[in-house]
């Protein structure tokens, strides 16, 4: 009788990852932040920032504060499409909530738990 030999475990190829980067005022912060992390960044760094404006600028077009915040954070690529969809269609439509926000690919992390933690994957798989 011959043995019947089982198939390796697929070997799947990780989701990239992509650093996103929105400026935003810094009232508005927290609640970017949010709305991000609902799209699987499990991490954020804020960094207080401020708008190249001239003061009297700002004045002519009802704009007093310049204070805005930075939100640096981690998505999976796949969703980064539908997130910048997303904030675009918010910072057209809420009150003092315009902004911008651009992605950076990322080309390595160093550790597959840092991976994981990144890409927001829980389960355990092999990675190539």
């Amino acid at each position: 009788m011959s043995e019947i030999k089982q198939r390796p475990e697929p070997v799947k190829s990780p989701d990239k990852l992509k650093l996103l980067i929105t400026v935003v005022n810094r009232v508005k912060s927290e609640y970017y932040a949010d709305l991000i992390q609902s799209f699987g960044a499990n991490i954020q760094c804020f960094v207080s920032s401020k708008g190249t404006a001239q003061n009297e600028m700002l004045d002519i077009i009802g704009l007093a504060d310049d204070r805005k915040s930075t939100i640096l954070s981690v998505i999976r690529e796949e969703r980064a499409q539908e997130l910048l969809d997303t904030l675009a269609k918010r910072f057209n439509t809420i009150k003092d909530g315009k902004g911008i926000a651009f992605t950076v690919p990322m080309s390595s992390v160093v550790g597959v738990l840092a991976y994981r933690f990144l890409a927001d994957k829980r389960e355990t798989q092999r990675f190539l």
